[in-house]
């Protein structure tokens, strides 16, 4: 697959070529490919098969993921996130060290530590990465899910996009088992401030611990506001919030 860099814009075939619009842009790429039936008999695309079963099986994972913070998620991701989250899980799968090619599972991977620390501190918002926007110390209780925040100042200890008067702080709980397709999540209230100089203690603190057999996933949410007449609007349709994996046991 190439971009298409010209004067006119194409849309459709020509000559053999598929060109069609993307959210990076113009892409060009060859019709057609190898038969179906061949890729899914013949003994030289073996590779071919096992490689497009963990793709799947990765895919399947990564959804399982976004579904059980489905409510953060609507409020701070990036269009990409769908595929970066997968990639994330192909890392995890190749961490299965048991399992022949073409059938190596994610919940095997995650008990690797290695695959846990390649997960933490993924970004569901890249147009606000948390380590940019936020500049606070914390620290993470993993058996109560527990965020304490102390001398937390939004003048000094966030980057705030113009237009914000306004900021919400909360974290959120997931426990996943992903050989049982299964997921319970818990919130904590939200913090809600103004974003003017001045020290407070915060503590964000979930409902509970989400019950389950799987891996327990712990999450940051950072939403940013604008106030006028006294009611707060999300900042420019979500854009600037962040939404940052801290931990993963």
């Amino acid at each position: 697959m190439a971009k298409f860099d010209g004067i006119f814009e194409i849309k459709g075939t020509l000559q053999g070529m598929s060109f069609y619009k993307s959210k990076d842009g113009m892409m060009i790429r060859k019709k057609g490919g190898i038969d179906k039936s061949r890729i899914k008999n013949d003994p030289a695309f073996q590779r071919t098969r096992e490689n497009g079963t963990e793709f799947a099986h990765n895919a399947k994972m990564g959804q399982l993921i976004r579904k059980s913070v489905a409510n953060l998620l609507s409020l701070a991701k990036d269009y990409r996130v769908s595929s970066r989250m997968s990639q994330a899980m192909s890392r995890v799968k190749n961490l299965d060290l048991d399992s022949p090619r073409g059938a190596r599972k994610v919940w095997i991977g995650i008990v690797n530590p290695e695959a846990k620390q390649s997960l933490r501190g993924f970004d569901f918002n890249l147009n606000s990465p948390f380590n940019s926007v936020f500049r606070a110390q914390y620290t993470l209780d993993t058996a109560t899910g527990v965020v304490s925040i102390l001398g937390f100042n939004p003048a000094t200890n966030l980057s705030i996009p113009q237009g914000a008067t306004h900021a919400s702080l909360s974290v959120a709980v997931s426990n996943v088992d992903f050989q049982l397709d299964n997921y319970g999540t818990t919130y904590s209230p939200k913090e809600n401030f103004a974003l003017v100089d001045g020290s407070v203690d915060l503590t964000l603190t979930p409902t509970g611990m989400p019950g389950g057999t799987g891996s327990t996933f712990f999450y940051f949410l950072i939403e940013f506001f604008q106030e006028m007449n006294g009611l707060q609007y999300p900042l420019k349709n979500n854009s600037h919030n962040v939404l940052y994996l801290m931990e993963v046991v």
